[in-house]
């Protein structure tokens, strides 16, 4: 029988044209993290099971691929639960790792540390635009910092990068999850509701107003609560300053220091931003992992009409692995999203060298072969990329076919020379 050609469904293989823009993307990305002061680290594709499955990745805990016990402790005759069977998964986001790897060195990291990841993740999640089952993440977190200058030098960072592969006129929204829950408790919805009103409410840009309404009641919750609640998002959309609206009207659920705290963002951001992009306050926004414990963002491009990319605050994350709460907020880059709108419009990496391809010959001599050889080393070593390959005998499809790699000079060798 023969082999299957296709990758497994929802991952795919990367052609050239494609892998010189994701090169060229993650070089501006690190270059430009750097100047941040951000540190790359890098931690293993799979965690402890127990790691992945602590009920702080939301939605992504069900889309774990989980890895079979090896050698003499897999035993499927005697197993009868999953704990029996599975001890390893590959990782679904890149921020349990890293709470993990900082329990594991913080006495050999600098306070504040500032992290950069740049790798692969994997959920078992349905393909779609923009949704693979493999796909690159890249973050950038800061943990020890509890002051909101992480959460604008994250911003700023993200956005900076972002300006320099070319993207304007997209917005960062921003909300707070504090915000979220004295909206819930204003309204008369009971704490323990509250994660089922937000899962609701993170429709709305699908279903819209008058559809998470429907659903709150459908869910059972009193009418009075629900459109006491829809009236603060109808008093956001009408305010001239929706976080001091909010702040009025929720006096007495909501701490000043959270306001002030989004006011400060916000006024930092705006007034210090290099890139072209705007920065508002989304009360809608939810984010769906469990883990955030502040302030939340996420990244909206036009061209894609959802997210690409987000994050936020969360404080107890690493304290699950050392019994010790430590602030720490990230940033993650839709990395896949950017490159597939990259290659939507067109976009072309800007060369760095020149390129020039060696075109040699069918039965040139093998004693000349090492000048040629040599010519090529030298050029090199001018900056140069040169390409050595054997003439075809469709010289002129070659040549096409290396023009578009970018090749812009050819040189012959020819037996006869």
């Amino acid at each position: 029988m023969a082999l299957i050609k296709k990758p497994v469904t929802g991952m795919k293989d990367i052609m050239p044209d494609e892998m010189q823009i994701r090169d060229y993307v993650m070089q501006v990305i690190k270059e430009t993290y750097r100047t941040f002061g951000f540190t790359p680290i890098e931690t293993p594709c799979m965690e402890n099971i127990a790691n992945l499955s602590s009920k702080q990745g939301g939605e992504n805990e069900k889309l774990i691929f989980k890895v079979l016990k090896r050698g003499e402790k897999l035993n499927l005759e005697t197993a009868r639960t999953e704990a029996d069977l599975v001890d390893n998964g590959l990782r679904y986001d890149l921020t349990v790792p890293l709470c993990r790897y900082y329990a594991n060195h913080a006495n050999d990291l600098p306070n504040p540390f500032k992290a950069l990841q740049m790798g692969n993740v994997w959920r078992a999640d349905r393909p779609q635009r923009g949704r693979y089952r493999q796909f690159m993440q890249c973050d950038i977190d800061i943990i020890g910092e509890p002051s909101n200058l992480a959460e604008i030098e994250l911003i700023l960072a993200t956005t900076t990068t972002l300006g320099k592969l070319g993207f304007k006129n997209f917005e960062i929204r921003i909300n707070e999850r504090r915000i979220l829950k004295a909206m819930a408790a204003y309204s008369g919805f009971a704490e323990e509701d509250f994660d089922t009103v937000f899962i609701i409410l993170d429709k709305m840009d699908k279903i819209g107003l008058e559809g998470v309404a429907e659903e709150l009641k459908k869910a059972g919750f009193a009418d009075a609560s629900v459109e006491k609640y829809l009236a603060l998002f109808d008093g956001v959309a009408k305010a001239e300053d929706g976080i001091a609206y909010l702040a009025g009207e929720l006096a007495e659920f909501l701490d000043e220091e959270v306001v002030k705290s989004m006011q400060e963002i916000a006024a930092s951001v705006t007034s210090t931003k290099t890139a072209d992009f705007e920065l508002v306050f989304d009360p809608t926004l939810v984010r769906g992992m469990s883990y955030y414990t502040g302030t939340i963002f996420e990244i909206a491009i036009p061209e894609f009409g959802g997210s690409c990319g987000g994050g936020g605050r969360y404080d107890k994350m690493v304290g699950n692995f050392t019994g010790k709460d430590v602030p720490a907020c990230g940033f993650s880059i839709g990395f896949e999203r950017i490159i597939m709108l990259l290659m939507e419009s067109g976009f072309q990496v800007p060369e760095q060298r020149k390129k020039i391809a060696y075109l040699i010959e069918k039965g040139y001599p093998g004693e000349k072969l090492a000048s040629v050889i040599a010519q090529a080393q030298e050029a090199r070593k001018e900056g140069q990329q040169v390409l050595v390959v054997r003439m075809n005998k469709n010289k002129k499809f070659q040549k096409e076919q290396l023009k578009k790699e970018g090749y812009e000079d050819f040189v012959e060798f020819f037996n006869r020379d």
